[in-house]
């Protein structure tokens, strides 16, 4: 897992050039994790398209939202799992203890709780207002990524309203790696908005 970079996440909605298109923007920009996440097609529909997105990323760690089972119908690294999805001790027991698994967290209480279940990395969200998720709910703001930081070990990834702006202060105040979703694929040129990014806030 690794502990400074990008984290991309695909959406469909947002997407410009579609997902296949940004997702291979992503991995010639060199991001370290793509999260495959759709919420509107069927699972043999998913299955299919995260096939695809599965040989793009050879390069790059590829984790299924949600979906424990595409995730092992296509042999994804790993889950990104939120609070109302499966539970982590129920994932762990099906993808194995060499599959990576993530977890959405909200506050210290459920960044401990993560952390103890055995995620291997949390995603800190929503760090400022966004629309990208319409079930993100109300910003925590940098006060709460900082308590988190402070109170665990593991990995963490901002996300919620990022963009060029504000990275540095997400970068500077706990979160190892940031993700931007609208402020990248919903751009002209993916690649170069991945790389501004990149060069200015993670190395």
């Amino acid at each position: 897992m690794p502990v400074k970079g990008f984290y991309f996440i695909t959406d469909s909605r947002l997407s410009r050039h579609g997902i296949v298109s940004d997702v291979k923007a992503a991995i010639k920009a060199g991001v370290e994790i793509v999260q495959y996440r759709q919420k509107d097609k069927t699972s043999r529909q998913m299955i299919k398209e995260a096939m695809l997105l599965r040989r793009i990323c050879r390069k790059a760690l590829f984790l299924i939202n949600d979906r424990v089972d595409i995730a092992l119908a296509v042999g994804a690294d790993g889950v990104h799992l939120g609070q109302d999805d499966m539970s982590l001790p129920e994932a762990r027991k099906l993808l194995g203890k060499n599959k990576i698994i993530g977890a959405t967290v909200h506050n210290v209480k459920e960044a401990l709780f993560a952390q103890k279940q055995g995620a291997d990395y949390l995603g800190v969200s929503p760090i400022f207002p966004t629309r990208t998720k319409s079930d993100a709910g109300v910003a925590i703001g940098i006060k709460t990524l900082i308590k988190i930081r402070k109170k665990t070990r593991i990995p963490i990834v901002a996300l919620g309203g990022i963009n060029l702006q504000n990275a540095e202060e997400v970068t500077r105040n706990g979160a190892d790696m940031v993700c931007a979703i609208s402020a990248v694929v919903g751009k002209k040129d993916v690649y170069s908005e991945v790389m501004k990014f990149r060069k200015a806030f993670l190395g």
